[in-house]
């Protein structure tokens, strides 16, 4: 079951990006225990398990950590895993008795996978903080939001982006090393790298003098007419993004206007008056009536849909990017692969159960051991 199939992953229950990770990993085939510490809240939201979607996919394990049955049992884990995944601060491991060094000494191959805000180390490494400092500090929540101030993209760039792909994206790389090295290593996984790293295009165009340091005053920041999102005459929203001079001019026929007639498009001076006559355009008619209209032509045109309405939207529905599992609609598995498929193994499971009794089997523990494994738990 998917490219992964194999890898073993042993996961130490966080928030934010480490369960998003090991879903990723999980869901690509990786056989992943989580060994999960109590039941809390994610971002201060309290979350029935159920509920909690990134948790999906793998079982988990309770383990008290502080317990010397624990700790073994922790160790007898990361003894036969390929990769490790933790979130805490800078030396938590450690002071458990649980770092690079002490579990490496028994396991020379294992991929130890570090995911922090600020770094393993630096000025801020100890101190706490969430994706909106993370992007604040390396310049990208400065280019997001309307002109009088930056407005948070949900926890999409540092958490996720920054954090959660970057974090999957270097053990599996450290794990093909290990291949050719037959060691593994330390992955230092930093939000705040990661969401710079995304930035990496912006740093480059505002060095070229293309990128101007003002919100809503670049191409792809909202402040081109033909790069935003317009309200329709029923109260939705509909998006646009013609930026090549072709479907600029397929927008404009699908309008019934004469380009030549139009401001130059190329100079910023237009912009304004480009915007308004689209405004008044697409406020003319429904958004349904703009979808009948432009959907599915090379006018770059999408609806602006909510989280009830996407997973009904024909599109998504034909490629099954979005699954109903216990009456709860959440995102499939991505990517999708061509030999090995990959996608979801299970619900969000409280700890315990026999699919952690499986994934414990599949992981070479005999029946005598799975049940010291789970009975030592908690």
């Amino acid at each position: 079951m998917g490219p992964l199939e194999g890898v073993r992953v042993v996961e130490f229950g966080a928030i934010g990006p480490v369960p998003m990770a090991a879903m990723l990993l999980a869901e690509m085939g990786a056989e992943v225990i989580r060994l999960e510490r109590a039941r809390g809240s994610k971002g201060g939201i309290e979350m029935d398990v159920r509920h909690d979607l990134t948790l999906r996919s793998r079982p988990a394990l309770a383990v008290d950590l502080k317990s010397p049955d624990g700790l073994a049992t922790a160790h007898r884990l990361c003894a036969r895993a390929d990769i490790l995944l933790e979130g805490y601060r800078p030396g938590v491991m450690e002071r458990l008795g649980l770092g690079p060094e002490a579990l490496c000494a028994d396991n020379p191959g294992l991929v130890y996978g570090r995911m922090t805000g600020w770094g393993q180390e630096g000025p801020l490494a100890q101190s706490a903080g969430h994706d909106i400092n993370y992007i604040a500090l390396v310049g990208a929540l400065a280019a997001i939001g309307q002109q009088d101030a930056p407005l948070p993209p949900l926890n999409l760039v540092g958490d996720y982006g920054g954090g959660a792909l970057y974090l999957a994206l270097g053990v599996l790389a450290a794990l093909i090393g290990r291949a050719r090295t037959g060691r593994g290593q330390v992955v230092d996984a930093a939000m705040v790298d990661g969401a710079a790293s995304l930035m990496t295009v912006f740093y480059g165009l505002r060095a070229a003098g293309d990128w101007q340091p003002r919100r809503a005053a670049n191409l792809l920041d909202g402040g081109a007419p033909f790069y935003g999102v317009y309200g329709t005459s029923d109260g939705r929203h509909i998006a646009i993004g013609p930026l090549e001079p072709q479907f600029w001019s397929a927008l404009v026929a699908a309008l019934g206007w004469d380009e030549a007639s139009l401001p130059d498009r190329a100079d910023p001076a237009s912009w304004p008056e480009l915007r308004r006559r689209l405004r008044a355009a697409f406020a003319s008619a429904s958004r349904d009536t703009w979808c009948a209209r432009l959907e599915g032509t090379d006018v770059c045109f999408a609806p602006v849909l909510d989280m009830d309405e996407a997973p009904g939207h024909p599109h998504l529905r034909a490629r099954g990017t979005f699954v109903e599992v216990d009456g709860i609609a959440q995102p499939s598995a991505a990517p999708r692969f061509s030999e090995t498929p990959s996608g979801l193994r299970c619900p969000p499971l409280p700890p315990g159960g026999p699919e952690l009794e499986r994934a414990l089997t599949a992981w070479g523990f005999d029946s005598a051991a799975v049940t010291g494994l789970t009975g030592s738990s908690g």
